[in-house]
């Protein structure tokens, strides 16, 4: 089963007020686990990145004018994601800046199938802060390397929450058992637990055993020289 964890970096919040997408991240997982295979790239926007979206990613227009706009790189990013399931975090926010960007070269939009982690930690975990950092910081996983909010290492970091949210990297090591996640009746093949039988020996059986070893003719104990 392969998935692709997805984040986008924008020039602000609102696509509707003219904001653009400056990075797209990519990491690609096969049955949950990320294999290495990962997309990245920076396009050029001909607006200034606002001042709250600079201080998220540290992108500038200096940096990104050396970068093809958007409508250059989506033919590789469409054949990277193909038709696979989308594992986004704050789903609404991504997918509707992606879908203006193919609106505004006239592609369609995205058709995939998405699973939004915030609302599948806040069903796992019970719990109503599910942000990035939150999440990470709850299963231990290091955030040394996020000085800045950057699409490909954000990808990354999704990704191992993502596995935690599943239940674990040993999802991927389940030898006993089949789980389909896109199936609700989930089909588990596991050994069934050894049964213990209790053997109850009677004061009968005791001398019943005494009385068959007296009978024993040149019984082997009897030539051991100790």
């Amino acid at each position: 089963m392969r998935e692709i964890v997805l984040d986008t970096e924008t020039t602000g919040l609102d696509y509707k007020s003219g904001d653009r997408i400056v990075e797209v991240g990519c990491v690609e997982l096969i049955n949950h686990i990320p294999t290495g295979n990962n997309l990245q790239f920076y396009c050029s926007v001909d607006q200034e990145i606002k001042n709250e979206a600079k201080n998220v990613h540290g992108l500038t227009n200096e940096f990104l004018n050396q970068h093809p706009p958007f409508k250059e790189q989506v033919g590789g990013f469409l054949e990277f994601i193909k038709q696979d399931t989308l594992i986004i975090h704050n789903s609404e926010f991504d997918m509707s800046f992606i879908n203006n960007e193919l609106r505004l070269i006239g592609v369609s939009e995205l058709k995939n199938k998405v699973i939004d982690t915030i609302f599948l930690a806040r069903k796992t975990l019970d719990t109503r802060i599910a942000n990035l950092d939150y999440l990470c910081k709850r299963f231990s996983i290091d955030l040394h390397a996020r000085t800045f909010h950057g699409a490909l290492l954000d990808c990354q970091l999704l990704a191992e929450v993502y596995i935690e949210l599943l239940g674990g990297r040993q999802t991927s090591l389940e030898l006993n058992r089949t789980h389909d996640l896109n199936d609700e009746n989930k089909t588990y093949n596991q050994k069934k637990p050894l049964k213990v039988h209790k053997i109850e020996i009677t004061e009968k059986d005791t001398q019943e055993h005494k009385n068959f070893v007296a009978d024993l003719k040149n019984a082997l104990w009897h030539k051991v020289n100790y």
